[in-house]
């Protein structure tokens, strides 16, 4: 007996069924693979003579002027005016007066110092010299630490002292402070009353006194 020969429709009807069985009616699309997040390094800041102007010329807030070197001032301006402590961005300025300056690295350039960096500035009519830099190490005029100084302002307000903040005792009274800023020489001219001048006579014994300390501190 010969084999029986399927008809080629009731082949193809085989088929159909066959790839119509529930066992292939559900595909699972898989999922495309996790992209690989590329997080850019901060960009270095670059600080030098030129990152620093007449002290007017920046914003002022109480009894000290800010800035920021790229450009981010808004945000500088709220963590210098937020009332219980804001956060400082990258790039901040503070100064309260001409000869000294603080900026604020990206996080974790100098843990010991909350990333700030320190300035000694020399100043005249025509140009701005940087006279001392660092972060651990930089004396100020009066024979003390920079970073003793501001490391005793409470933590909330990143190493930034006003009289309130847990900072010793600055020598520089406010009214000392306003006429060094009136005074510096970067800026247009400002006439000063009696108040002022003697404030600068009190500044000038101040130096003077601390001249020994200042001199030993920076050997």
């Amino acid at each position: 007996m010969k084999p029986a020969i399927r008809p080629l429709a009731a082949i193809a009807f085989a088929l159909l069924a066959a790839c119509s069985s529930p066992n292939y009616t559900t595909w699972t699309r898989m999922a495309d693979p996790p992209k690989q997040s590329r997080t850019k390094p901060p960009q270095r800041l670059k600080v030098t003579a030129d990152s620093f102007r007449c002290i007017r010329d920046m914003t002022p807030v109480r009894g000290f002027y800010i800035d920021n070197l790229v450009g981010d001032v808004a945000d500088t301006l709220a963590a210098a005016s937020h009332p219980f402590g804001g956060k400082w961005p990258p790039g901040s300025v503070v100064q309260r007066i001409p000869g000294e300056a603080m900026v604020k690295h990206h996080k974790g350039y100098s843990p010991a110092t909350n990333d700030w960096e320190f300035f000694l500035l020399d100043v005249s009519p025509k140009s701005t010299r940087i006279a001392g830099r660092g972060f651990t190490n930089v004396i100020n005029e009066f024979g003390g630490n920079c970073l003793t100084c501001h490391s005793g302002a409470e933590p909330r307000w990143d190493m930034i002292c006003e009289q309130d903040h847990g900072c010793d005792p600055n020598p520089i009274t406010p009214v000392m402070a306003r006429t060094i800023q009136n005074t510096d020489p970067r800026c247009a001219k400002l006439s000063r009353p009696p108040v002022q001048k003697a404030a600068l006579r009190e500044l000038a014994a101040l130096l003077e006194i601390s001249r020994p300390t200042r001199t030993s501190a920076r050997r």
